[in-house]
């Protein structure tokens, strides 16, 4: 398993970015959170199988499109921290 840590750029706030990104999850394998960030970002950490992964990031990408400016994308070892990935595995972090 691998974690990646998104963070989305553009018109991301106030806009349903992170409840679109939850409902997007549903159709990918996936666990992790999606929060609003001070400076005007939104961040998505989750983990699961990298191809998996790409998938979840390229839909955001396609049902966002008008929003997003810019996508970077760390990659790094997964933590176990939100259990195994599911579909629907993605929840807005409170």
């Amino acid at each position: 398993m691998t974690r990646y840590t998104v963070h989305f750029t553009g018109r991301v706030q106030g806009v349903g970015f992170r409840w679109t990104t939850c409902r997007v999850a549903r159709d990918h394998e996936a666990i992790g959170t999606v929060r609003n960030l001070p400076d005007g970002r939104v961040e998505l950490i989750v983990e699961g199988e990298p191809a998996k992964l790409d998938g979840l990031i390229a839909a955001i990408q396609q049902r966002m499109s008008r929003n997003i400016t810019g996508t970077a994308v760390e990659q790094s070892p997964a933590t176990g921290e939100f259990g195994q990935p599911t579909f629907g595995g993605v929840s807005v972090a409170r």
